[in-house]
């Protein structure tokens, strides 16, 4: 099958990167366009359609032959619509009031295939909830990451990722383009610009037996592709971050982990654990076998048994591949795409480890958490620390989160309640359940 010549009619950086993950060649034809940001007799969809067309429209006239590409984004909170500020200031007002509520997330996509004479528009809306950010929150976001040419002055690919409480729908579309809505319009179009990728998907995937889940499960990559995709992302960890100073420290978490790893249902990958000068009290575990404990959590553990328990959940997500089978789950094939472009060329594997940073930061399933913590009890004891240590901190967290305004970054933001979680430690230890041990119960564990 031909591959037509692709252009996008944007000078978005998030845009023109998100196809480049998805092995799109493509030129780039930036349209001056005046775009609509007042609705009129316009529903929001139609506003965001129209930007699109004229957009598609105005790229169109530029070239003879091809597929454009176009997209408009915007943001809308209380009947207010936002798009991208004009300088810094308004973006840090900007900020503060759309995380302040749900906000919604409207994208308009136009694509004209000039050879065919054929026209297609449609959008796509996403809820996107976050936490409540203050002044000092926003200075220390944008003194990382421009604001400036991001609608709503945000981003989810990157440290954006760590305020956003939760999303209904497209991920992708938060990130600038929704490309599920993309291919379904070229698919209907007969464009055949996906259909090849899709082939190249399916022909990928392999059924794997997982030893914590006892289930056949269906991946689209290789340990080795998740183990590069894990490598990358913590090359931008480590590059945004500072490692403690305190060789101690660091040792102390490390020997714990070995311990962990040791026992691990998953003995195909090694594992890395490293301690971040942070003072939130978090941890995150990525694909490939690395984990990242904050200072702040390891300051907050009054014993090993504890933190033993934080990171035997953490390695416990990795062994269930929850971060991988989270991207394929909330993204479907689209993302699959990603992870093949995954590996061996750095500058696809940055574009993936952006996009699976960020899907995994906006945190796990209350299914998945209680696996981990099933499995946290499970390899604490095998490791020989007391497995009641996760319980004991968690109540502690859970006392000191109730006397505390919500914090950004929070272990427990999407935990299931501290009753659940005793009750599936006290179950994988074989110990007698009571009265308390079911209140608020929500999930069974595997």
């Amino acid at each position: 099958m031909k591959m037509r010549k692709v252009y996008l009619a944007s000078a978005s950086k998030a845009r023109k990167e998100l196809l480049k993950s998805f092995g799109f060649k493509f030129g780039v034809l930036p349209v001056k366009v005046k775009e609509k940001r007042a609705c009129g007799k316009l529903s929001y969809p139609e506003l965001v359609k129209f930007n699109a067309l004229q957009k598609a429209k105005a790229a169109s006239r530029k070239i003879k032959s091809g597929i454009i590409i176009s997209a408009d984004t915007i943001v809308v909170q209380d009947g207010k619509i936002y798009g991208k500020p004009k300088n810094i200031s308004g973006a840090r007002k900007m900020l503060k009031k759309i995380s302040s509520k749900p906000q919604d997330l409207y994208t308009g996509i136009a694509v004209i295939d000039k050879d065919r004479k054929k026209t297609a528009v449609s959008y796509e809306k996403t809820r996107v909830m976050m936490d409540k950010l203050t002044d000092k929150d926003i200075s220390r976001y944008f003194s990382h990451t421009s604001p400036l040419g991001k609608a709503g002055s945000f981003d989810i690919q990157g440290r954006g990722a760590f305020f956003i409480r939760r999303i209904e729908g497209c991920f992708y579309n938060v990130v600038g383009l929704p490309v599920r809505k993309l291919y379904l319009m070229l698919k209907k179009m007969q464009a055949g610009i996906f259909a090849v990728l899709f082939c190249i998907l399916l022909s990928g995937c392999m059924t794997e037996y997982n030893l914590v889940t006892r289930e056949e499960e269906t991946y689209i990559y290789s340990t080795d592709k998740e183990v590069a995709m894990g490598r990358s992302i913590d090359q931008q960890i480590m590059a945004q971050y500072k490692m403690v100073n305190d060789p101690l420290v660091q040792k102390r978490v490390e020997d714990i982990g070995k311990k962990i790893a040791a026992v691990c249902d998953r003995k195909d990958i090694d594992y890395h654990f490293m301690v971040l000068e942070e003072d939130e009290i978090n941890a995150v575990s990525t694909p490939g076998g690395y984990v990242y404990i904050f200072k702040g959590l390891v300051d907050k553990v009054k014993s090993d048994d504890e933190l033993a328990g934080v990171i035997a959940h953490e390695v416990g997500h990795i062994v269930a591949r929850h971060s991988i089978k989270k991207l394929q789950a909330q993204q479907g094939y689209t993302l699959l795409r990603v992870l093949i472009a995954a590996a061996p060329q750095s500058s696809n594997m940055g574009n993936a480890a952006d996009l699976a940073f960020a899907s995994v930061m906006t945190g796990y399933s209350r299914e998945d958490e209680l696996l981990a913590d099933q499995l946290a009890a499970r390899y604490s004891k095998l490791a020989g620390y007391d497995p009641q240590g996760i319980v004991k901190f968690l109540e502690k967290l859970e006392d000191i989160n109730k006397r505390k305004p919500p914090q950004p970054y929070n272990y427990f933001k999407t935990h299931p309640y501290t009753p659940d979680r005793v009750r599936v430690v006290k179950e994988e230890l074989g110990h007698k359940m009571s009265f308390n041990d079911y209140i608020n119960i929500e999930q069974k564990p595997h």
